[in-house]
């Protein structure tokens, strides 16, 4: 049958569906499968398919694919733009300047960002990109991961989110999203961090314990953080609202025309390399 574009994939027909391609973040799980009798891939729109129940899709039969590495730049480079808008307080000299800087005075000092110790949590694909852009800005790498990487010299590994916290000024969670990661960035995690630390965060919101983070940022038990994800978003904790020592983004860490156009066509190239018989080109399972 021909394609079918819905917004709701409740509404879609279920009869002759054989692949389902997927963007959004509600969940994926078995029921919603077993409404396809026939599908055998679910091509995800993004690199993130912690709303996908891989193993439900693997048990079925159903291939899943993900768009990776083509959006590696965009989220990289957000994620050191929220960085430096947040230590160097972009945001608020943005608004110093456009508002009559003549009658305010100086705007006040702020934080040097060039030297300092930066943690990258989850050194995968995305991760390495962020601390080879840190690396330039003379920064001192930290990072954690499942296992110690293959790493330019002079970066330093650490098994433990408490340790890579306590080592650093800055913590970047780039680590995957879902159960195995959720709330990865705890309470002690940021009290390793402490009252200087900035975190940033381009992951998914489940990996931070937001209302420890809220508490933190609210009594200056940590100076500041960057976000582009969210729990519940896009509804966002009100609290945030409140703050002056964060930068917030809407969930656009790829969020650039060319790397939008490469993620859909790299998830069309999956359809068609699976409606032709032939081997998927980002398959996760």
């Amino acid at each position: 049958m021909g394609a079918e574009i819905v917004d709701d994939v409740r509404d879609a027909p279920t009869d002759g569906v054989t692949a389902l391609a997927w963007k959004g973040h509600g969940p994926v799980d078995g029921a919603l499968m077993d409404r396809f009798p026939e599908l055998g891939l679910i091509a995800n729109y993004g690199v993130g398919y912690d709303s996908i129940d891989v193993e439900a899709a693997s048990a079925r039969g159903i291939a899943v694919t993900n768009t990776p590495d083509v959006l590696n730049d965009d989220v990289a480079d957000l994620a050191v733009a929220m960085l430096l808008m947040q230590g160097r307080r972009m945001l608020q000299g943005h608004a110093h300047a456009q508002g009559g800087w003549g009658g305010k005075g100086e705007f006040p000092l702020n934080r040097k960002l060039s030297g300092s110790r930066a943690g990258i949590l989850g050194l995968g694909r995305i991760g390495h990109e962020i601390a080879d852009r840190l690396a330039a800005f003379k920064m001192e790498i930290h990072y954690w991961s499942r296992k110690a990487k293959d790493t330019p010299a002079g970066w330093t590994f650490h098994d433990d989110p408490v340790a890579l916290a306590r080592a650093v000024d800055i913590l970047v969670v780039s680590t995957v999203g879902g159960a195995a990661t959720e709330g990865i960035v705890s309470a002690e995690v940021l009290d390793a961090l402490g009252p200087d630390g900035i975190v940033i965060n381009i992951s998914r919101g489940t990996t931070i314990d937001e209302d420890a983070l809220l508490d933190r940022l609210e009594d200056g038990r940590l100076a500041g953080a960057g976000l582009d994800v969210f729990r519940g978003e896009p509804d966002i904790d009100p609290r945030f609202s409140a703050l002056d020592n964060v930068v917030l983004q809407p969930h656009q860490g790829s969020g650039t025309h060319a790397t939008r156009a490469a993620m859909g066509r790299l998830q069309r190239d999956n359809v068609s390399a699976f409606l032709a018989g032939k081997p998927l080109l980002t398959q996760v399972n």
